[in-house]
């Protein structure tokens, strides 16, 4: 250490001191600034980033809430549309059921109104058939009776007694 300081030389180290001083001069004007500028812009364009991120995230937040809003949305819509479906549903099931039994008591109605006709028609057909046999009958009694000259007197004599009683 010593003969550091015993070779030591003054204008040397002035000379160094003056190179020195211009190299940070130097530096400092055409190197710092430049360094500075970048170092500043990279600050900025993270900074930037930073904020480009959280206004995304916030977006992001907001149509995540919207989405919600709007599937919430059509779920109601959906629910509605299904409370609607069930409701014409019903009144089609209900309508149908009363068209089905005004239909059957129509059909009711004409079957009770064809029974009576055939029951009638049956009935006048039954007198018809009735009143024909009760002819044929009578006839053939009438001249199993009449065949008899006797029988006939005494049927003339009997029919005779019930006029006069009448």
């Amino acid at each position: 250490m010593e003969e550091l300081f015993g070779q030591f030389s003054l204008g040397l180290f002035i000379m160094q001191t003056i190179l020195f001083l211009g190299l940070i001069f130097l530096l400092k004007k055409f190197a710092w600034k430049p360094i500075l500028d970048a170092v500043n812009e990279r600050e900025e364009g993270i900074k930037n980033a930073l904020q480009s991120a959280e206004h995304a995230k916030k977006e992001m937040q907001n149509l995540k809430s919207d989405n919600e809003k709007l599937i919430a949305e059509a779920r109601l819509e959906r629910d509605a549309m299904m409370k609607e479906a069930r409701e014409i549903k019903d009144k089609m099931i209900n309508d149908a059921k009363t068209e089905a039994q005004v239909a059957g008591q129509k059909m009711i109605e004409q079957a009770k109104v064809s029974i009576e006709s055939e029951k009638n028609a049956a009935l006048a057909e039954l007198k018809s058939q009735v009143s024909s046999l009760s002819l044929e009958i009578a006839e053939k009694l009438l001249k199993d009776e009449l065949s008899n000259k006797e029988a006939q007197t005494k049927l003339v004599e009997k029919m005779l007694g019930d006029v006069k009683l009448n």
